[in-house]
Parts: structure tokens; sequence; C-alpha cells
């Protein structure tokens, strides 16, 4: 089966199981897809895995649930060998191709200023279609949203490829 119609069954599914009883999201106008690498979609298919995990401030396993770095983190070494720090800002500061909104592809990393001004304080995992997995906040869940969304339109910052240069984005 093509990635694209893979990558459409496990969006459904996944917006099925975690946004039920949620308003729907507008339509998104995303950018072109270009094909992904085997890491990269082993780095989507495991964090839409995750989707309903029950988020834990500083959690990073699937059984003590996660927040957002942790979720990235537990990703990005199970599936694609890669050890990244355990903080949002760290993240954003490894070495890595910063990409540009309109060149997304699976697997980059979303940085967001969710605590006011421009500092990152909140990080997700893009999984293609102009949607991203991530860890929200207290009292949720791992969940898919919409970079078309108000709130995370209005609070993005930047985003990262790391899979294209695995080795210097592996710490020692």
């Amino acid at each position: 089966m093509p990635f694209s119609a893979r990558l459409s069954i496990i969006l459904l599914i996944a917006l099925l199981t975690a946004c039920a009883g949620h308003a729907p999201q507008p339509p998104v106008i995303a950018p072109v897809e270009r094909p992904v690498s085997a890491t990269a979609e082993d780095v989507l298919f495991s964090a839409l895995g995750l989707v309903g995990t029950p988020y834990r401030y500083g959690g990073n396993t699937p059984d003590s649930g996660f927040d957002c770095s942790g979720l990235i983190g537990y990703v990005y070494r199970g599936a694609a060998g890669i050890s990244l720090p355990r903080t949002t800002l760290e993240m954003s500061r490894v070495r890595g191709s910063d990409v540009g909104r309109d060149a997304l592809q699976a697997g980059d990393l979303l940085f967001f200023a969710t605590s006011g001004g421009r500092r990152v304080s909140h990080a997700g995992i893009y999984v293609g279609e102009g949607r991203f997995v991530h860890a929200p906040s207290t009292g949720g869940t791992v969940r898919l949203d919409s970079l078309a969304s108000g709130y995370w339109q209005k609070n993005y910052l930047s985003a990262k490829r790391l899979l294209e240069t695995e080795r210097l984005a592996s710490n020692p």
C-alpha cells in the first residue's frame, strides 16, 4: 500500500480515537508532501501509535505518561536511535536543519512559545498534512492537532529537521 494511503488511514484512525468530542478543525491547506525516509516513517508511526497516552509532567514512557519533550525523546530514541536533550529549549538548540513551514516533512520537530514571549516552551512532531503529534497539557493525552488552528499558528516559532543529520543530532 502506498505511503500516502497508509498515512491517511493512520491519521483517520488517530483522529477518530483521539479527537472524539472535539470541535472539527478547519480544512488545512498543506504543502505538497515529499516522500519520507524509512527512519522518518518509523518516527511517524511511533508517534501516532502513542496518541491517547496520558500527559504527565516529566513523563517519558508510555507507562508513566508523557510531557512534550518526553514524548519526542522517547519516539526519536526508539524509532531513529537519536538521543535528544530533555527540555524543549535544549531540543531547539540541537544541530539540524531549520525548516520553513512550507517545507515541513514527517518527523520534523515543531517548536512553540506557549508561555508568552518568544521562548520555546512546547514541541511536537510533524506527521504530515498540516498535523502534528504532541503531549499538550496536564489532564490531557498525547494527541494529533492541526497547525492551522489559530492557537498553534499564533504560538508557532520554528521547525527543525534532525533525520537527515542523524549523526550530528545524536548525543554521545
